[in-house]
């Protein structure tokens, strides 16, 4: 989870918001709950987006407008919270987060806000010392600009830090993960290890060295797994303890509902319980995985997923797709090589005619698809099969998304309004770093940069 940029002003937020606001007003009834006065309110309306004043009963705005509007609401047991001026909004929705994954992160190594190999060192220095007990050092956050000119880190940089322990660390973009050589011995990583496939197709790549052959440290998309499985599981009360924690920070930053972009009927159990506990804060929409292939198991259990879980605190029916990786890792899928490598041209986790047909099975079953999609070949073979969908299965509002389409091209960005596909682009996109402006456009070149984080 990223921290907010320091320059975000303070807001007060509406944890309780369970819809879009109804602005219309009705002759007096029973009392509000609760009243906001003497604010600085949005709304989200555009014909009123400024308020201030707002009246609430349970869940639901009964009133907005000025504090003599509202004050019809006013009751003998009303609280009445003055704002002072303050700013006050609906609960923010996070469209795409990995939250159990992210809630684990925080009790992790934060290499978030390090912008040197020195600060990065001595992070994993400090923790590691402050957590002696915990036989793996895990934590996440790296940035490939740290490591110039190579862009990737080493094992040994890790080896000299934490020569006891396996370290495995997952870069900010969670498409690579850090490791050192007791993490690369558990997972029986040598030089001779192949990369990882899947339906016949390659789904990751072990980083070695040109000279001597031997694995660097690096492990690229599909091949995480081959470490990350040696990693032992949390228990039950572990993992609900990280979504506590994980709930904590939502709420801290008026995160009110999520879209969860890679989480399981298990995840769901977990979200579950804490709603019975009377501890889930926020509204969680699910993805689940998709296969290479799906199997009449795996549709099953998407169905079964979606009869569990589908009101409003939990919420299954979205399926998720990984078509490429990310360009700082050369893993994105181009339609023309990468700039600064021209060798690289990144490639695809599903085969083209394999993706659409799993597209069409699904949206048949009526299923949201949400597809990570960076490169603008991913781009384009995911429109492709949205596309077809909508020609064979007929038209219907899909809210198909693609998440992230960092580079794409003119009229592939036209065919987004056409087949009506939810661009689902994230804040971070529009707060770009070191890391994206020089690495990341390195690899894209000036010809395609016009379109770049369209």
């Amino acid at each position: 989870m990223r921290r907010w940029p320091k320059s975000v002003p303070w807001l007060f937020v509406l944890a309780t918001l369970g819809s879009s606001l109804a602005l219309a007003q009705s002759a007096p009834s029973p009392s509000a709950n609760l009243l906001l006065i003497n604010g600085h309110i949005y709304t989200s309306n555009p014909a009123r987006p400024w308020v201030k004043a707002i009246a609430l009963r349970g869940e639901k705005i009964i009133a907005v407008g000025t504090e003599d509007e509202v004050a019809e609401f006013r009751g003998p047991k009303t609280q009445v919270i003055d704002l002072a001026g303050r700013m006050a909004m609906p609960g923010i929705i996070d469209s795409h987060l990995h939250f159990l994954g992210g809630s684990q992160a925080l009790d992790e190594v934060n290499l978030d806000d390090d912008s040197t190999l020195e600060e990065v060192k001595r992070r994993i220095r400090d923790y590691s010392a402050a957590h002696r007990d915990r036989p793996w050092v895990l934590g996440r956050g790296w940035y490939y600009d740290v490591f110039k000119p190579a862009l990737l880190p080493t094992k040994q940089i890790l080896d000299e830090i934490v020569p006891d322990r396996p370290v495995v660390l997952t870069c900010f973009d969670g498409h690579s993960v850090w490791v050192n050589s007791r993490a690369l011995a558990m997972a029986g990583i040598t030089k001779d290890t192949p990369d990882p496939v899947e339906a016949g197709v390659k789904v990751g790549e072990i980083v070695h060295d040109p000279g001597t052959g031997e694995p660097t440290g690096v492990l690229k998309e599909g091949a995480i797994g081959l470490v990350r499985r040696m990693i032992p599981e949390p228990s039950r009360e572990e993992k609900l303890e990280a979504l506590r924690r994980g709930l904590k920070e939502a709420s801290r930053h008026g995160v009110t509902s999520v879209v969860d972009a890679s989480g399981s009927i298990e995840d769901m159990e977990l979200y579950d319980e804490l709603r019975r506990r009377g501890e889930l804060t926020v509204r969680t929409y699910m993805s689940l995985m998709m296969e290479a292939e799906l199997t009449e198991k795996t549709l099953a259990t998407y169905e079964e997923a979606r009869r569990r879980y589908q009101d409003d605190r939990i919420r299954a029916g979205a399926i998720k797709a990984f078509m490429d990786g990310v360009v700082e890792s050369y893993t994105a899928a181009m339609l023309e090589p990468y700039a600064d490598n021209p060798k690289l041209i990144g490639s695809t986790n599903y085969k083209p005619q394999q993706f659409r047909k799993n597209v069409l099975e699904l949206d048949r079953q009526h299923f949201q698809l949400m597809t990570h999609a960076i490169g603008d070949r991913a781009i384009r073979i995911v429109l492709d099969a949205y596309q077809a969908a909508e020609q064979t299965n007929g038209p219907r509002d899909r809210r198909f998304r693609i998440e992230h389409i960092e580079i794409t091209t003119p009229e592939d960005i036209a065919r987004f309004g056409r087949l009506g596909v939810i661009a689902s682009m994230q804040p971070y996109h529009c707060y770009p770093n070191t890391d994206t402006v020089e690495t990341w456009g390195g690899h894209i070149g000036p010809v395609r940069l016009p379109y770049s984080f369209p």
